[in-house]
């Protein structure tokens, strides 16, 4: 296969928040005028002015949530067609981490979302269970492929003996 042309990386956190049976992930609720809602984790594209992919899930946790994170581990990585502004075409890179909320204030959202949405974007908490996850439409499949496939995994990155800093 032919190499293909990286036109958007983005950064997207697999959020998780509370302790054994309560624990939960947060996602956002996206309903866009006439079509379906669909649920994804907070995350964005990187941004020129972004230090690192690291950088840019901080950043977009902030903007999305007012939001903070810790533990962050990389988890998955997806890879899909993509064009940018009906121009360049090749593959959209996305990197998943998992982590944990360290706080998340809504009234200190702000970024494009929310200053100018297209629909709603509804911050929502769903069980981590598998039941939990395949009870909203998460997007892109292939995350909940994932999450359904390696939800113990997910957990074990999240270990206190994983040797990830708080």
């Amino acid at each position: 296969m032919a190499e293909r042309l990286v036109v958007k990386r983005t950064a997207r956190a697999i959020l998780l928040d509370g302790v054994g049976s309560s624990l939960e992930m947060i996602v956002i609720k996206r309903t866009k005028p006439g079509e379906a809602p669909y649920w994804i984790t907070p995350g964005g594209g990187v941004e020129p002015g972004d230090a690192s992919v690291v950088a840019a899930l901080h950043r977009e946790v902030d903007e999305e949530l007012g939001g903070t994170v810790t533990r962050v581990v990389p988890a998955f990585v997806d890879t899909v067609s993509h064009s940018l502004h009906h121009a360049a075409h090749g593959v959209k890179v996305q990197h998943f981490f998992v982590c944990r909320l360290e706080s998340m204030d809504l009234s200190r959202r702000h970024g494009p979302e929310v200053e100018e949405p297209c629909g709603e974007y509804e911050v929502v908490r769903i069980p981590f269970t598998r039941k939990g996850i395949a009870s909203v439409d998460v997007v892109p499949p292939s995350l909940a492929a994932y999450l359904d496939a390696n939800i113990e995994g997910v957990l074990a990155l999240l270990a206190d003996d994983f040797g990830v800093a708080g």
